[in-house]
């Protein structure tokens, strides 16, 4: 456990509410409907908060204190989220894309008792569950509707009462008496395998987490950041928290289809993302210019001058005035057409979720598009290493950030003691004496110090493969290469105890089609595509590319196109878009058999 307490001026995000309305900027949000930006103001934003507080707050409500949300990011999430937390309750996030068994079994161990719901879609959904989850009492609608029962209530019923001076006094009298050790959130884990885990963060780990994280960042009042990610993920609730505490502008994008109309009309300086959506900007660069020699010949000559600059500013060296030109002409040229793609004022991307490749990591920095990588979990409340503006370096994930220690076990796991770091898996103490030893938390992952203090991620423990010759295969790295393909949405590598390593690859099916229109080939069927030759000898050339960059005791003896797409919704992966290995080793056990 930390053995320093957090600093006295580290307060509950609640204590930040009471100022909204006296905020230097008046602008909280911004949201988007008919084509049409409005934005929301302080002074708003802690009105709707302080009257979800007291629906929350009132006697009828005052049980178990948990409170579920099935929903999309949005501004009423924010309110929901504050107006827990002022109200002393205990929010506990659900995917909007859960099963209805992955949300009964949430709802019912997290014992929840006032339930969010977004829209009439999940209503159905709750009404498959509801008998076999009592603990619910009272459902909330967020989106407009006409039939109201008894247990269903509108948002707009609970909005439209006005507040009294004398609610906003219980509201800050309650607010008060908040301490950093109160639960303040209770964060289900989307693991790959069996029932998911209920990471419970009190308000110490929000306030070390956002104060600490977003300091490194330099991020401000003067910021503005568009919000895409899922608030049920605490990699995108992080930035909902920080918000409240540093006070800059937050844009809702409409839907991730709008992220790139939406990053040029709002003009974040900065936003939030998982590596997916670096891959599918990369793929569509190097799609389009990969027919045409005389674009990739000038986007070549473009990135190895911008590269040479950059390789001399990393190691402090004079760039010569004749190199720093050719830089400047390839950025002015070339490479700007990529940064303008994110708007005209982004000074950084936060990338978390999952590792990215540094292949794309090095596109995008010599684009002059800043991505600075973290590392953490759910269990440390996201970030625990950030690279900053100032102290980045590409394929690592930063420095240890605040309070946290870190050190290696003997096969390199990462442990680590911090504020940051959970008080323990709900209602699971086999689990939780299981994570921890001697008081560090074990990550499994597998990871490498450099002598800058910089961290390297190599792999997730248990994804480690070790072969039948005896040789460890770090998967991870594996995926990221072939990945860098556009016509390959996902893979997967197998080889446990096995001679050599095999692989799956999940093709992108719109790239597919595109590919097939510029070769001439019919578009209708993605299995004619798949089987065509023209596009098997892609993949092959693609694959022996892979195998001449590996090691031979990690290259890709044999492997197998699978016309499927791994999706959240057909179960390949987690909420966070990582591989379901088990279960996809079992569903495909036959093809994996076959190319033994």
């Amino acid at each position: 456990m930390p053995s320093q307490p957090l600093p006295c001026h580290y307060q509950p995000l609640p204590y930040m509410v009471v100022d909204f309305n006296s905020r230097s900027a008046e602008t909280a949000f911004w949201t988007k409907s008919k084509n049409q930006w409005s934005k929301i103001l302080w002074a708003e934003y802690q009105k709707d908060i302080y009257k979800m507080s007291r629906f929350l707050s009132s006697d009828e409500l005052s049980l178990t204190g948990k409170v579920g949300i099935v929903c999309s990011t949005r501004y009423e999430w924010s309110v929901i989220d504050l107006a827990s937390q002022c109200a002393k309750k205990t929010l506990v996030p659900i995917y909007p894309a859960s099963t209805a068994e992955e949300m009964s079994y949430i709802l019912n161990h997290a014992e929840v008792e006032i339930l969010f719901l977004e829209n009439k879609a999940q209503v159905k959904v709750w009404d498959k569950i509801s008998a076999a989850c009592p603990h619910v009492k009272k459902i909330v609608l967020i989106d407009k509707f006409d039939l109201i029962d008894s247990v269903i209530q509108s948002w707009d019923q609970i909005l439209d009462r006005t507040i009294t001076s004398e609610d906003i006094k219980k509201i800050r009298t309650r607010i008060n008496t908040i301490r950093l050790d109160d639960e303040a959130t209770i964060v289900y884990t989307s693991g790959t395998t069996g029932n998911p885990k209920g990471v419970v963060l009190t308000h110490q780990q929000i306030v070390s987490e956002v104060i600490e994280a977003f300091s490194s960042c330099q991020v401000s009042i003067q910021d503005r950041s568009l919000t895409f990610l899922p608030f049920s993920h605490v990699f995108g609730r992080i930035e909902n928290w920080a918000h409240a505490y540093f006070g800059y502008e937050m844009a809702f994008a409409e839907n991730l289809e709008s992220i790139k109309n939406n990053l040029i009309e709002m003009n974040p300086t900065f936003a939030f993302a998982v590596p997916r959506i670096f891959e599918k900007v990369y793929m569509t660069v190097i799609s389009g210019i990969e027919n045409n020699q005389l674009k990739r010949t000038f986007f070549d000559w473009a990135l190895m001058h911008k590269q040479a600059q950059l390789d001399k500013q990393e190691k402090y060296e004079q760039v010569p005035i004749k190199n720093w030109l050719l830089s400047e002409i390839a950025q002015k040229m070339i490479l700007d057409k990529v940064k303008k793609a994110f708007g005209k004022r982004l000074r950084f991307f936060i990338s978390g979720g999952a590792p990215l490749n540094p292949v794309i990591g090095e596109f995008f920095s010599r684009c002059g598009v800043l991505i600075l990588e973290g590392y953490g979990l759910t269990e440390t409340t996201a970030a625990i290493f950030v690279n900053t503006p100032f102290d980045h370096k590409v394929g690592t994930v930063g420095k240890a950030i605040g309070d946290v220690q870190i050190k290696l076990a003997e096969d390199h796991e990462i442990l680590v003691k911090s504020h940051k770091v959970m008080v323990k898996y709900y209602k699971d103490e086999k689990a939780t004496n299981a994570v921890f030893e001697d008081g560090w938390l074990k990550t499994g992952d597998i990871g490498e110090l450099l002598p800058s203090g910089h961290l390297r991620i190599t792999d997730r423990k248990k994804d480690l493969i070790k072969t039948a010759n005896g040789k460890y295969v770090a998967p991870q790295k594996i995926e990221g290469l072939i990945k860098l393909n556009p016509l390959i949405a996902n893979s997967l590598i197998h080889g446990d105890q096995k001679k050599y390593i095999i692989a799956l690859l999940s093709i992108d099916h719109a790239q597919a089609k595109k590919w097939a229109q510029n070769n001439g080939i019919d578009v209708s069927d993605i299995k004619l595509i798949v089987q065509n030759p023209k596009f098997t000898d892609e993949i092959r050339q693609h694959m022996i590319k892979i195998n001449s960059e590996l090691a031979n005791h990690e290259s890709v003896k044999k492997y197998q196109v699978i016309e499927d797409e791994f999706t959240i919704e057909n179960g390949s992966l987690t909420h966070s878009l990582k591989v379901k290995r088990k279960f996809l080793d079992a569903k495909y056990k036959t093809i994996i058999n076959s190319l033994y």
